[in-house]
C-alpha cells in the first residue's frame, strides 16, 4: 500500500504541501524531461539551474530518509513527458495513490487534470501553500472590482500578515515610498554577488546542458554560473542582499548603469520561484533589517512590495483570468519581434543592447530593464504579443508562466486593456536618459525626434500615441500627454510617422537597425 508523490522542478521545498501527505514507506518521484526543458527554448542557465537544484533536492530528501526515484534526462527509459513518466511508474510500481502539489502553470494543470481521469488509481492534487494568498482569497479580493489594482491588494496583504505594520497602521506613516526610489546611480561602488565553488552535480549538469541544448539562447560558462542550487546557497544570497545591498536598494532600484548588471538588486527571484526560499522569511529578514536600523524604510518597503505585492498579485491575476488571458491583444500588436532581441550586436541602441547582453550572459535583467527598456520598446514598436511573451519566458532564469505572462502581457504590453495597469507603461528616450548613463555612449541622439540620428524610442513613442490616441483619450492619466500631439502640427507628426516607418522597414529588410546614415536617408 505505497503512495507516490510527484515533485515538480519548481517545488523544491521540504515543506511542500504534498510531502506532508506521505508516510515513511511512501515514495517521491522526480523526473527531468525534454518536454519541460524545450516547450520554449529556455535559457541554458535556467535549464542548468533547475536540473541541478532538482538533483540537490533529491539528495537532501534521501539524506533525510525519504525513498526517491529520480529519472535523469538521459535515462534510456525516460519517456520525456511528466504525465507519461507517471503512467510508466504506475505500471511498474503499482502505487495505490498519487499526490501532487498543484502545478504553477495552466498548461500543466490541464495535463494533470487529464492524467487524473486516466490513471487507474487516485491522483490527489493539493493546494500550494508556499504563497501567502490562496486562489480563493484572491477571488474574494476581485469581487466587485472592475480594476483590481496591485496597490489595493498590497495593502490587504500588509494588513493580513502584519508586515511593516504597527497598531494597524503602516510603519513610516504611508503605504508606499516609491517616490524616494527613482534616483540615478551616483559614483558609489556596487557589491559583487556571492560566489561558491561548483560542486560535482552542477558541473555534470552544465556539461549536459551545453551538450544537449546547443541551439538554446544564452551563455552557460561553468565558472560564471552563480545561481543558488540548494537552500544553503539561497540563504547565502539572501543574507548578502540584506547585509550588502538592501540599504541602497530603494534609492537606486530603478537605476541602470552600463556594465553594472545587478546593482543593488536581490538576485533571489530564482530561489523564491524554485521553492528554496519562502516569501515570508524573505520579507521578515528585510523587516528585521529596518527595525535594527540597518536599512531605511524606503528600501525595505520597496523590496517587500515586490514580494508580497507584485509577486502574489501577478500569480493571483494569472489563475483568475486564465486560460483566455494568454490570448489577449487589446492593441492588436503584431510586428514580429526584431532579431536583435536574440543578438544584441544587431542594434545600435545602447539601452537595448545592454539589457539583451545582460540577459544573454546572465539569464537576468532587473525589473526596469525588463519593463522600461525591452518591454517599453516592444510596446511602442507594436511587437507581437505572442512573440514577446515567448521571449520573456525563454530568456530569464526566474521565468515561469504564472509570473511572466501578467508582467509581460499586462504590465509591459498593456495587451489586457488595463486589467493590470491603469495606463500603458510607454516612454520616450527621455526616461532612459534620466535613469541611466546609456544615452551618453549611444550613436542615437536622445534629444532628437525627427532627424536621421534621432533616438528610435522618441519617434516610436509618439507614433504609438498617434496610433492609439482615440483609445487613450478617455484615460485621464493619458490626457495631458496626448495634448502634445494636438500641439505638434501636421508637419511634425508626418515626420515622426515617416521616421517610424523607415525604422521598421530597415529592421524587416536587414534584421538590424545598424545601418549607414546615407542609406537610412533614402528610406
Amino acid at each position: 500500500m505505497t503512495r507516490c508523490c510527484l515533485v515538480l522542478g519548481d517545488q523544491l521545498s521540504d515543506r511542500l504541501s504534498s510531502l506532508n501527505y506521505l508516510e515513511p514507506e511512501d515514495v517521491v518521484l522526480m523526473v527531468e524531461v525534454w518536454s519541460e526543458a524545450s516547450y520554449v527554448k529556455h535559457h541554458k542557465q535556467k535549464i542548468a539551474l533547475v536540473f541541478s537544484a532538482m538533483r540537490h533536492f533529491a539528495d537532501e530528501l534521501q539524506a533525510n530518509g525519504r525513498s526517491v526515484i529520480y529519472v535523469s534526462l538521459t535515462d534510456p527509459e525516460n519517456t520525456q513527458s511528466l504525465t507519461s513518466e507517471v503512467e510508466r511508474h504506475q505500471r511498474s510500481h503499482r502505487f495505490t495513490e498519487w499526490v501532487l502539489t498543484e502545478p504553477g502553470e495552466w498548461r500543466l494543470k490541464e495535463a494533470f487534470d487529464e492524467l487524473k481521469a486516466a490513471l487507474p488509481v487516485p491522483l490527489q492534487i493539493v493546494h500550494d501553500d508556499r504563497f501567502i494568498c490562496s486562489h480563493d482569497e484572491f477571488q474574494a479580493f476581485l469581487k466587485g472590482r472592475k480594476q483590481p489594482r496591485m496597490e489595493h491588494f498590497y495593502r490587504k496583504i500588509r494588513q493580513s500578515t502584519g508586515i511593516l505594520m504597527e497598531g494597524g497602521e503602516p510603519i513610516g506613516g504611508q503605504w508606499n515610498f516609491d517616490h524616494d526610489n527613482r534616483k540615478a546611480l551616483d559614483q558609489r561602488a556596487t557589491p559583487n554577488p556571492p560566489q561558491w565553488p561548483l560542486d560535482s552535480i552542477t558541473k555534470v549538469v552544465i556539461e549536459l546542458v551545453n551538450t544537449r541544448f546547443t541551439d538554446h539562447f544564452g551563455v552557460l560558462d561553468g565558472p560564471d554560473f552563480r545561481w543558488p542550487v540548494n537552500r544553503e546557497q539561497a540563504l547565502l544570497m539572501l543574507d548578502h542582499f540584506i547585509t550588502e545591498r538592501l540599504p541602497c536598494f530603494g534609492d537606486f532600484q530603478d537605476a541602470m548603469v552600463l556594465g553594472k548588471d545587478t546593482l543593488f538588486h536581490s538576485l533571489i527571484s530564482t530561489s523564491l520561484n524554485l521553492g528554496l526560499l519562502s516569501p515570508m522569511e524573505v520579507c521578515q529578514a528585510a523587516e528585521e533589517a529596518y527595525h535594527q536600523g540597518h536599512a531605511p524604510i524606503n528600501a525595505v518597503e520597496g523590496f517587500i512590495r515586490q514580494i508580497i505585492g507584485w509577486r502574489e498579485y501577478v500569480r493571483g491575476l494569472y489563475w483568475a483570468y486564465m486560460p483566455d488571458y494568454q490570448t489577449r491583444n487589446s492593441l492588436n500588436a503584431s510586428w514580429p519581434l526584431p532579431a536583435f532581441f536574440w543578438d544584441e550586436s544587431k542594434t545600435g541602441m545602447v539601452c537595448l543592447s545592454e539589457a539583451i547582453r545582460n540577459t544573454r550572459e546572465n539569464a537576468y535583467a532587473h525589473h526596469i530593464q525588463r519593463l522600461m527598456v525591452t518591454g517599453n520598446f516592444a510596446l511602442i514598436a507594436g511587437c507581437s504579443v505572442t512573440d514577446v511573451c515567448e521571449w520573456y519566458l525563454s530568456v530569464y532564469a526566474d521565468a515561469y508562466e504564472w509570473v511572466e505572462l501578467p508582467n509581460t502581457l499586462g504590465m509591459a504590453l498593456f495587451a489586457d486593456d488595463g486589467v493590470m495597469a491603469s495606463k500603458p507603461y510607454c516612454a520616450s528616450g527621455k526616461y532612459i536618459d534620466r535613469m541611466s548613463n546609456y544615452c551618453k555612449s549611444c550613436r542615437y541622439q536622445v534629444k532628437e525626434t525627427e532627424t536621421e540620428n534621432a533616438c528610435p524610442f522618441n519617434y516610436l513613442y509618439w507614433d504609438f500615441l498617434m496610433t492609439h490616441q482615440e483609445r487613450f483619450r478617455s484615460n485621464p492619466r493619458m490626457a495631458m500627454i496626448l495634448k502634445n500631439l494636438d500641439r505638434f502640427g501636421e508637419t511634425k507628426l508626418a515626420a515622426i510617422r515617416s521616421r517610424a516607418m523607415a525604422f521598421r522597414s530597415r529592421i524587416e529588410s536587414t534584421g538590424s537597425d545598424v545601418i549607414a546614415s546615407s542609406q537610412e536617408s533614402l528610406l
